[in-house]
């Protein structure tokens, strides 16, 4: 139950076969095939292995796109150890703070990221090996590219087991810090027996793009396990988003099957002369939030291609989706899986009536449930109700089966695909010294699903009239926690609605947004 080598045995059987195209900014191409990642994969696990690295030691893995996060997941996994997937785009606070609930022995870095790390690595103590990807750094930092070099290419045997924790992912919470949830080496099996096969759909001739960026549980699914694991090619775009571009990558490699976000279609689906390009998409997925008619039926129109919705979580996989079969019903996210325990059940656990709004729920049976949040089984069972898992989304479902999105339950932001929890973002503004409190919520934007928006109480009502102060509350958020969580709208407010014990009413808040 190793799913890296699953991927050497697709290796051993075609290892000629692509298994990541890579293309940089500039358009520079890097291929591998799958023999070639089994090779190198091997060499940096032997070099680990050397280094001290071994079964259910803890490493932060922290990178952009590129080959080298699949080279060190497929690494790591073959010596069995936990991968703790983080975003480049994390700050000091925030990889300290996985290190620390984490209890992380290893960091695995882009260098752009050593300064970031160096600035908190005196209150790191576990950690004992520093390496950068690419590059060396300051103060003993090990160089990746060097210890693929210098290690052997044989096959790495370890002898984890299928109950061993392989991926711990930390996830926003509404009330505190993000949550560790921890999956097992069994996980990316059952990922792969439905999601990876019958949602993605990945085939071996297909060169597949997946877009989610390495860090998040996305990654982990679609570009990582649904990809290598269905032995397709995955294709890797390092530069940031513009439509156009993508739109004319997918032309010019004729990407066969794609999976972006509901923000990443709206944009492309409003590019002007959207049929000069020539696509070869077979099939494409989305998941995030619910697609809006307009953009499927574009898609449909131009290039011939539904783009079908899929749901699911970190704690889980995905849940409930528009299979390439199923008839394709705009705004909903589709049926559950055949055979998976997904259900609408009220705050006692109870499966509702159809057509009735509750939670959507996981029934505990599922394997690829999540084990719990690390260290926390007061989180853990409250995620449940009697025993079903219930997600934080309530919905309802109709008389075919179909679920339908009715909102969240809690006070979780998804923005542009990131899942970003208020109180991140409101620790970061109080910090600033003009703000006496404060109340963030997601509020609704029509490319972007929802965008963060913050109400500020100030400690000088007169400073609301700076008219760069909003700037400065954006930029300092942006440098205390990850940029992608900074508050796109800022209100000045007097006040802000609370219960009798004090609790600020962020419910009210989101009412009052979406009433706008």
């Amino acid at each position: 139950m190793n799913f890296a080598h699953l991927v050497d045995g697709i290796a051993e059987s075609v290892p000629e076969r692509s298994a990541l195209l890579v293309i940089s900014a500039d358009r520079a191409e890097e291929r591998i095939s799958y023999g070639q990642l089994a090779s190198l994969s091997n060499q940096l696990a032997h070099s680990l292995k050397r280094l001290g690295i071994g079964r259910q030691d803890r490493v932060l893995v922290l990178m952009s796109r590129g080959s080298t996060p699949y080279l060190t997941y497929l690494a790591l996994l073959k010596l069995g150890a936990v991968i703790m997937p983080g975003s480049e785009m994390l700050r000091p606070g925030d990889i300290l703070y996985r290190v620390e609930r984490g209890e992380a022995t290893a960091i695995i870095a882009d260098p752009t990221l050593i300064p970031a790390i160096e600035e908190v690595r005196r209150q790191m103590p576990t950690v004992r090996w520093y390496l950068a990807a690419q590059a060396n750094g300051p103060h003993s930092w090990l160089s990746l590219d060097r210890l693929i070099q210098e290690g052997s290419d044989q096959p790495v045997v370890s002898d984890v087991g299928p109950e061993d924790m392989a991926f711990l992912s930390f996830t926003s919470g509404t009330t505190g810090g993000p949550k560790g949830v921890m999956h097992t080496y069994r996980w990316p099996f059952e990922h792969l027996k439905v999601a990876g096969t019958y949602w993605f759909d990945a085939k071996p001739d297909d060169v597949a793009w997946a877009t989610a960026g390495p860090g998040w549980a996305k990654w982990v699914w679609s570009p990582f396990v649904s990809v290598l694991g269905n032995g397709a090619t995955a294709f890797v775009y390092q530069g940031r988003f513009d439509p156009e571009v993508y739109l004319d990558l997918m032309q010019s490699y004729d990407v066969s099957l794609l999976c972006a976000t509901p923000t990443e279609y709206r944009l492309m689906a409003k590019v002007d002369n959207l049929d000069r390009y020539r696509l070869k998409l077979r099939s494409a997925t989305s998941a995030g939030e619910p697609l809006n008619r307009e953009v499927i039926d574009t898609f449909r129109r131009v290039f011939g291609v539904t783009v079908r919705d899929g749901y699911g979580q970190t704690e889980n996989t995905l849940l409930v989706g528009t299979l390439g079969d199923m008839e394709v019903r705009p705004g909903s996210m589709g049926k559950p899986f055949p055979g998976l325990p997904v259900a609408i059940v009220d705050d006692n656990g109870t499966p509702v009536p159809t057509g009735t709004i509750g939670h959507i729920a996981v029934h505990q049976s599922h394997p690829a449930l999540f084990k719990g949040y690390l260290n926390d089984e007061k989180r853990t069972q409250a995620a449940y109700r009697g025993q079903w898992y219930v997600t934080g989304d309530q919905g309802r479902m109709d008389e075919d089966g179909y679920i339908w999105f009715e909102g969240r339950t809690d006070d979780i932001i998804i923005s542009a695909g990131y899942t970003i929890g208020p109180f991140e973002v409101e620790d970061a503004l109080v910090k600033h010294p003009k703000v006496a409190e404060c109340a963030v919520v997601a509020s609704p934007d029509p490319e972007r699903g929802h965008i963060v928006k913050a109400f500020v109480i100030l400690k000088n009502s007169q400073d609301a009239s700076d008219p760069g102060l909003i700037s400065e509350l954006q930029e300092h958020v942006k440098r205390i926690t990850a940029p992608y969580k900074y508050p796109r709208a800022i209100e000045f407010v007097d006040s802000l609605p609370k219960t009798a014990s004090g609790k600020i009413r962020r419910v009210e808040l989101r009412a009052q947004e979406s009433s706008r």
